[in-house]
């Protein structure tokens, strides 16, 4: 039997306000634990919640982002649930009425295939506090489990799509255009690392060509594109296997193992009825205006698909090169100052995919990290166009500015004499000292066949080079080699 994937992704995104929804409380990463709670987080009494008009702001602007409908008016929920990293014994979330109603979102696969994913809605809530289960034991040495409220009412944006996606590979596509969105926009630093960004992966099977869904397992707190890819396959492959074997596959959360690269269960899957939903009685609804929205509107970013566009129809770049340096708004943003530099689009899409990438990637740094800041690129690169240094020399060049040997590469082509030969005169000399050199070599140039002579010319070509010590510009030394060469024919 030919076997359907259905797939449906729920991520969370902190957002990045400096404090909590409801309270005051900072919402910086790195503190030391439950030293970030405050009272109105743990729900204590007496206290009353106060909500975050720029985390509404951020829920907003994603909206905006992805074409949805913005709800004028939205409602708070309580979701009741016992755990110990929810110490009130509820989740503030929207449950009947979210902020965010439907919309969609454009992804693109390989050889420039896309894909619409449809978004069902995105919806404001708090972030519960973190379990920690490694290194905690009591005095006997028995295993613990310590709890960390400092997480506890950070904004969370919780964006549903529609089971549109059939394999993981489009799963991952998608998180990546999310991930997009939210750092274009601002309102999230996307750092899965640190939890600022995670999805439950809603995964069935169905036969091919069956309209009705297959039941559903839920993988939850997925947290980097690599583990969904994971997660995904192995969820499918069991699935498939279980119903081929007689099973049924049972709707139920499950957990991803990295280290095992496999699910296992968690619990039963609860229904929306199991946590007694209700409005919460202390917060009013959401009621915004068409005015507070539209300026918000008024204020969004250029965002990916848009810039991606740009990149292809004005400056020139493929639609691979385009794709990639746009998803990224911090390698957008370099590469425009680098090209704005030098003045080639090319060439600088070029050098930030190429050796600026490979070095970031090796040192394990964003680009936000780099040693060589984008003018010092733009630099380069022109000293490159210009003929001032060979494309060789550049790579030297572009290594002594990521070390910091100097700070520009005029600095450092001067310091090592790297500038480029191109006194006609003196190459040459050159020349005419490789060719005297050179008797047996010009023999066998001479007395080969007119279509054996262009590959013979390289020797010639590397003893200049050499000779030079990488100085001499190569187009000249490939040209003159030629007229001279042949004149002895």
């Amino acid at each position: 039997m030919q076997w359907e994937t259905v797939i449906g992704l729920e991520v969370h995104v902190q957002l990045a306000t400096r404090s909590k929804i409801f309270s005051g409380a900072s919402t910086a990463f790195g503190a030391e634990p439950n030293t970030q709670a405050c009272a109105v987080d743990l729900g204590m009494p007496g206290t009353l919640p106060v909500l975050n008009e720029q985390a509404v702001a951020m829920a907003v602007q994603f909206g905006l982002g992805v074409n949805a409908e913005i709800a004028e008016t939205s409602v708070f929920d309580r979701k009741n649930y016992f755990y110990a990293d929810l110490p009130k014994g509820y989740q503030t979330s929207q449950m009947y009425h979210p902020i965010v109603g439907p919309g969609e979102l454009l992804i693109r696969l390989d050889d420039d295939v896309t894909k619409r994913v449809r978004i069902h809605h995105a919806h404001l809530e708090e972030d519960a506090g973190k379990s920690l289960h490694e290194s905690f034991t009591d005095a006997t040495g028995r295993e613990m489990t310590g709890i960390d409220l400092n997480r506890a009412g950070t904004p969370l944006l919780e964006i549903v799509s529609e089971p549109d996606m059939r394999s993981a590979k489009e799963a991952s596509a998608y998180l990546r255009a999310i991930h997009s969105i939210v750092t274009y926009l601002g309102i999230s630093d996307g750092n899965m690392a640190e939890g600022s960004m995670r999805c439950d992966v809603n995964v069935s099977v169905r036969p091919r060509g069956q309209d009705a869904l297959g039941t559903r397992t839920e993988i939850k707190n997925v947290n980097s594109f690599r583990f969904v890819e994971h997660a995904i396959a192995f969820e499918v492959e069991r699935q498939i296997e279980l119903i081929e074997d007689g099973g049924e596959v049972v709707q139920e959360t499950r957990l991803y193992d990295p280290e095992s690269d496999e699910t296992r269960s968690m619990r039963t899957k609860e229904e929306a009825n199991d946590y007694r939903y209700f409005p919460c009685p202390d917060l009013l609804p959401v009621v915004l205006d068409q005015a507070y929205i539209d300026h918000l509107r008024d204020a969004l970013p250029e965002l990916p698909e848009a810039k991606r566009a740009r990149f292809e129809d004005e400056l020139g770049l493929s639609a691979y090169d385009a794709s990639v340096i746009a998803a990224s708004r911090d390698m957008a943003d370099y590469f425009e100052e680098a090209m704005r530099v030098c003045g080639d689009a090319k060439q600088a899409a070029n050098w930030v995919q190429g050796e600026l990438s490979a070095a970031l990637k090796r040192e394990h740094l964003e680009v936000t990290e780099s040693p060589i800041t984008a003018r010092q690129l733009g630099e380069l690169i022109g000293r490159v166009q210009d003929d001032t240094i060979s494309g060789k020399a550049a790579k030297q060049v572009f290594q002594a500015l990521w070390d910091g040997q100097g700070e520009s590469a005029d600095e450092i082509i001067e310091a090592k004499g790297l500038k480029q030969v191109t006194d006609t005169g003196a190459i040459d000399a050159m020349i005419d000292d490789v060719i005297a050199q050179s008797p047996k070599q010009v023999a066998q140039y001479v007395e080969a066949e007119p279509d054996k002579r262009g590959k013979m010319i390289g020797y010639f070509v590397g003893q200049v080079m050499k000779a030079s010590r990488g100085t001499a510009n190569p187009q000249q030394v490939n040209q003159r080699l030629k007229e001279k060469l042949d004149a002895l024919v």
